[in-house]
């Protein structure tokens, strides 16, 4: 399926659920969110952790709206369905897309321009080297007798200042590539909304209201 469609997909049923209390539909996003992981082949070890992440808030919903709350076992029912549904459909979407795919389908399908699109791109790619860059920051803190721990703000600003030089560097590099904002631009892998994109997409939606208003 399109990344980006499926990104849409995915906000659309997400935003849907905050404004209804069926946990049926909660239950059933989650199984099938389930059965869309395994089937993608995404290891339990990974959706483990992730649930055991998302346990603790919601079973600090579920005992708060219990006690608290109007009508409380059912609608801590439907909240803690409700986290484990926006996690899961969370995982169905990041686990089994490719960042660089999303990024093109956004930029040839949605039109979202292409100086957000690879400046996103450029960060998370930057990621790891920041690692690093953090890493070698702390062994010279240490070289000097100084020690830069998480939580003291001269870790945060020594590498932002090494980021800030970088996002110079990435943007002579981008232009000495041939990037031009708001130029028309060609591409090498052409992303687009296929027929059966659609009717996946518009599927799965008249199922989710037919689940949404008749259970």
């Amino acid at each position: 399926m399109n990344p980006a469609l499926k990104l849409l997909l995915v906000f659309m049923i997400a935003f849907e659920i905050s404004f209804l209390t069926n946990i049926w539909l909660n239950l059933f996003l989650i199984m099938a969110a389930l059965i869309y992981l395994f089937w993608h082949r995404v290891h339990f070890k990974t959706i483990a952790i992730f649930s055991l992440i998302a346990f603790v808030p919601a079973v600090g919903i579920f005992l708060s709206q219990l006690y608290y709350g109007s009508h409380g076992l059912y609608m801590g029912a439907v909240l803690f369905t409700r986290l484990y549904a926006y996690v899961y459909l969370g995982l169905s979407f990041s686990l089994t897309t490719y960042i660089v795919n999303l990024a093109q389908a956004l930029e040839q399908d949605f039109h979202v321009p292409a100086k957000f699109v690879y400046g996103v791109l450029a960060a998370i790619n930057l990621v790891p080297r920041l690692k690093y860059e953090i890493q070698i920051i702390r062994a010279n803190g240490n070289m000097r007798g100084e020690q830069l721990n998480p939580w003291k703000p001269t870790l945060y600003f020594k590498a932002l200042l090494v980021a800030l030089q970088w996002s110079g560097d990435l943007s002579q590099a981008m232009q000495s590539q041939g990037f031009v904002e708001n130029r028309p631009r060609t591409f090498i892998t052409k992303v687009v909304i296929s027929k059966k994109d659609l009717i996946i997409f518009i599927g799965i939606l008249i199922i989710v209201q037919i689940l949404a208003f008749t259970i």
